[in-house]
């Protein structure tokens, strides 16, 4: 019966986003609150639950997220990302202009939330496709297939950083791991997938053109590249924090402490204000107006977070997580398939990858335990069954379809292919590796 009550209280969920179309935060609390008396919770312990659910996972990533925006924030608004692009245009030129896009979604899509990205990189794509004269959606099906493998794959972005500490997995092998899937997966779902989509023919609305930075006041080329790849390559060489120490206490305890995703975001924050900032003459209060928008930007991305946190805190505090795992054992499946599929079928539901992966988090967290599964393969894969079958109910659908002014079919074509795809070659290149990593 318990089973039951988590289903109904999950369907309770995606009828209050989906229908009912109320705030995540509301459904979330609404959804947690039902399933907490269902599940059998006291009323009086009700409160505590909520508050512990909510500390449990903004604990740890509230402050990593807002430093993450400010960050993403000041990449964009200094011209770094057109300096990346056009770079990369002029070194690739014409005939390769779509690895050229990819790898520009790929680096500026580390620092930037999706939406972000989105809203700050498609005018970039419109501006490309209309001096080349090539179809947008041929060029940007690349660029977006970046943007999605860095949201569902790579920290710091809050889905897979959320789930890092969910399953006590290493936010830096994870990161690592996540370059590996998150490569061939967006070459796959970009360049290759988005030659098929050539003769889809695309007019973007002007509304959604924006005006470029002249060349003399964008940043430099090493600048531009190296500030949005510092925090990759702070939390990259987290790894190697074991072999610098050379047993001494005190240095291990100063690279440990330099290795902590929130040290990571505020040394790369606090860099990137100087770089990206100071140094090409815009001023400090400007900068501080650049963070303030950032953190409106991403407000309900923590609120989201938050109320994830919550319904997880339900199944824990009712046992029920427990429940769930024996019988998900039960089911002989591999636990990473298992992850994917309910991530997936959460994430067609309710259409938010954010939420499909937080949710899915909750129930499969005592499966990693159960079976001995992969920590960070797990984040991995509850993340590419996130990126699944995107379609109506989904914002970046209708984002994708109003900004490139395209028929429903021409969207689900070209963008719910191309989130399968990312979806697809992700999780079979994550059991791939599951293999290697035993043998």
């Amino acid at each position: 019966m318990t089973i039951f009550f988590v289903l109904l209280t999950i369907l309770l969920l995606v009828i209050l986003i989906a229908w009912a179309k109320l705030n995540t935060l509301l459904a979330f609390l609404i959804s947690s609150i039902v399933g907490a008396i269902l599940l059998g919770i006291s009323f009086e312990k009700i409160p505590a639950t909520i508050e512990n659910g909510v500390g449990s996972l903004l604990g740890s990533l509230a402050l990593i997220v807002v430093l993450g925006a400010m960050f993403g924030k000041l990449v964009a608004e200094s011209g770094a990302a057109q300096k990346i692009a056009n770079v990369l245009m002029k070194t690739f030129g014409t005939k390769y202009i779509q690895w050229a896009l990819m790898l520009t979604g790929f680096i500026v899509g580390i620092p930037l939330f999706y939406n972000v990205g989105f809203v700050l990189l498609v005018p970039l794509i419109f501006s490309i496709a209309n001096q080349y004269k090539l179809p947008a959606v041929y060029i940007g099906v690349p660029l977006l297939a970046a943007l999605s493998v860095t949201h569902g794959f790579l920290p710091p972005h809050p889905s897979p950083s959320a789930l890092v500490p969910m399953f006590g997995a290493n936010m830096g092998k994870t990161l690592i791991l996540g370059l590996i899937v998150a490569i061939p997966s967006m070459i796959i779902a970009g360049p290759l997938f988005a030659k098929t989509l050539r003769k889809i023919v695309s007019h973007p609305l002007d509304t959604f053109t924006k005006a470029v930075m002249p060349e003399n006041k964008l940043p430099g080329t090493f600048n531009s590249f190296f500030t949005p790849l510092l925090p990759v390559i702070l939390i990259a060489s987290s790894l190697l924090v074991p072999h610098l120490s050379t047993g001494n206490v005190q240095l291990k305890s100063f690279f440990v402490f330099l290795a902590n995703p929130i040290i990571v975001m505020l040394i790369a924050v606090s860099y990137a204000t100087f770089s990206l900032g100071i140094k090409q003459n815009i001023t400090i209060k400007t900068i501080m107006a650049f963070y303030a928008d950032a953190i409106k930007d991403i407000s309900i991305i923590i609120m989201i977070i938050a109320g994830a946190g919550i319904l997880k805190q339900v199944f824990i505090d009712s046992g029920v997580n427990n429940d769930i795992a024996i019988m998900l054992v039960g089911l002989k499946m591999n636990p990473l398939l298992l992850g994917w599929l309910i991530a997936m079928l959460i994430r067609v539901a309710v259409g938010s990858a954010t939420v499909a992966g937080l949710t899915a988090a909750g129930i499969v967290a005592p499966l990693v335990v159960a079976t001995g599964a992969n920590p960070n393969l797990m984040v991995l894969a509850i993340g590419a069954g996130s990126l699944m079958l995107s379609h109506v109910n989904d914002s970046g659908f209708w984002m994708f379809k109003e900004y490139f002014n395209l028929s429903l079919k021409d969207t689900i074509r070209s963008w719910t292919v191309m989130e399968s795809l990312v979806g697809l070659s992700g999780i079979s290149i994550i059991l791939l590796l599951n293999i290697l990593l035993k043998n």
